[in-house]
């Protein structure tokens, strides 16, 4: 397998991060790598970084990050189509959750999902999340206890 790692996303990269996609099946799921990134420039408290395996970059990840609070939560994760189901999606999850456990007083971390078909709730629950029951914005809340 391809080594995993997260990086800045730069001048450099910006363009082949946005370019990536889901499957059309699975546009409902998450938004556009160029919306979130939109979205952090505006937000101080985003943290994101693609997803590269070797050299090529196959996704993009997303963290509400305030240690003021402490309040940690899954933004936004997306695998390329193409680079899904080869462990890419997992190896980045384990990467982010390593950067949260370095973050002041978490504790814990949460992320959406939205129900029905293609949802991605089964693989955050096969690292650990935990439906919570609690629905917000249409989407189901997990929580990882680290």
């Amino acid at each position: 397998m391809a080594e995993v790692t997260l990086r800045e996303v730069t001048r450099e990269t910006i363009w082949p991060i946005m370019l990536l996609e889901v499957a059309e099946d699975q546009s409902h799921l998450v938004a556009p790598n160029s919306m979130s990134i939109a979205e952090a420039y505006f937000e101080p408290k985003a943290w994101f970084r693609a997803i590269y395996a070797d050299e090529d970059p196959v996704g993009f990840v997303m963290l509400y990050d305030d240690p003021e609070t402490p309040k940690y939560y899954v933004w936004r994760l997306m695998i390329a189509a193409e680079h899904q189901r080869k462990g890419y999606g997992k190896r980045g999850m384990e990467l982010l959750l390593d950067y949260v456990r370095t973050r002041p007083g978490a504790t814990v971390v949460t992320v959406g999902s939205i129900p029905g078909d293609g949802s991605p709730q089964p693989f955050y629950e096969s690292l650990g999340f935990v439906d919570t029951g609690e629905i917000s914005g249409g989407e189901n809340t997990l929580q990882l206890e680290l």
